[in-house]
C-alpha cells in the first residue's frame, strides 16, 4: 500500500486527488494540507511515501517545503504538481530534491503511474522532457569552472563506465538506449545505475540528470 499525503492549497484540487487516489486498491490518503507548514507537519507525523506537493501555497511555499524535507531527510519522496509544464518554479523544486514532477492537467493514469514510480525510488519526468526542462534550468548554473568535472568531489569516485553512463543519462537516454548503444545487457547497465545513485548520493534518475549538468558533464543544447 502507497501511502499518499496531498499539499495543495485548492480545496477542489485536493478533493479531487483524493478521489483519484482512494479509488485505487494500492493507494491510500494519509492526510490533506493547505500550506507548506502544514505539510510539513503531516509529513514528520505520518511519514507518508509520497507527498503531492503543490508549487504555490501560502505561508511556506512547496519548494521550500521540499528543501526542508530533503534535509531533515525524511524517506518520503516528493512529486512537485505545477500548472505549467515549464514553470520556471519546477526547476527549483528539482533542485531543493523533488523526485520528479507533473503538470495539473496530466491524464488520471499519469498522476497514478507517477506516484507509483516515485514510490518506488524512480523519477516521474520522461528522459525527452528532462533533458528540455534542464536545457532551461541549466541557464541559471554558474559558469563552468576551470579544472574538469571528473575532480568535482560528487563524481569523482565513478569508474569510467560509470562516468560514461551519467553522461548519456544528462543526455535522456532511457536503460533501453543505454544497452542498445553501448552494447551491454539491460540488466548490467541497471546495476551500474544503482552504483551511480549510490556514490553519488543521488536519490534518482532526475536528480542523477541535475548532477550531470551541475559537474558539467552535459552541456545544454
Amino acid at each position: 500500500m502507497t501511502t499518499v499525503l496531498i499539499a495543495d492549497d485548492q480545496p477542489m484540487q485536493r478533493f479531487g486527488f483524493r478521489m483519484l487516489l482512494e479509488s485505487q486498491d494500492d493507494m491510500t490518503v494519509v492526510g490533506e494540507a493547505a500550506n507548506g507548514h502544514e505539510a510539513l507537519q503531516l509529513i514528520a507525523r505520518h511519514q507518508p511515501d509520497v507527498a503531492l506537493m503543490d508549487i504555490r501555497m501560502p505561508l511556506l511555499d512547496g519548494i521550500e517545503a521540499t528543501r526542508r524535507v530533503i534535509r531533515a531527510g525524511s524517506p518520503t519522496r516528493v512529486l512537485i504538481v505545477t500548472t505549467f509544464d515549464l514553470d520556471r518554479y519546477a526547476y527549483d523544486g528539482l533542485r531543493a530534491g523533488a523526485s520528479g514532477f507533473l503538470i495539473k492537467d496530466a491524464l488520471p493514469e499519469e498522476l497514478l503511474s507517477g506516484i507509483r514510480a516515485v514510490a518506488l525510488g524512480d523519477a516521474v519526468v520522461a528522459p525527452s522532457l528532462t533533458r528540455r526542462l534542464l536545457d532551461a534550468y541549466v541557464q541559471h548554473l554558474p559558469a563552468a569552472p576551470g579544472e574538469p568535472a571528473t575532480q568535482d568531489p560528487r563524481i569523482a569516485g565513478l569508474t569510467g563506465r560509470e562516468l560514461e553512463i551519467l553522461t548519456v543519462i544528462g543526455q535522456g537516454w532511457t536503460n533501453s538506449e543505454i544497452s542498445e548503444r553501448l552494447h551491454l545487457a539491460e540488466s548490467t547497465v541497471k546495476t551500474h545505475v544503482s552504483r551511480i545513485l549510490a556514490k553519488t548520493g543521488a536519490r534518482d534518475r532526475v536528480q542523477a540528470v541535475i548532477l550531470a549538468y551541475d559537474t558539467h558533464l552535459v552541456a545544454p543544447g
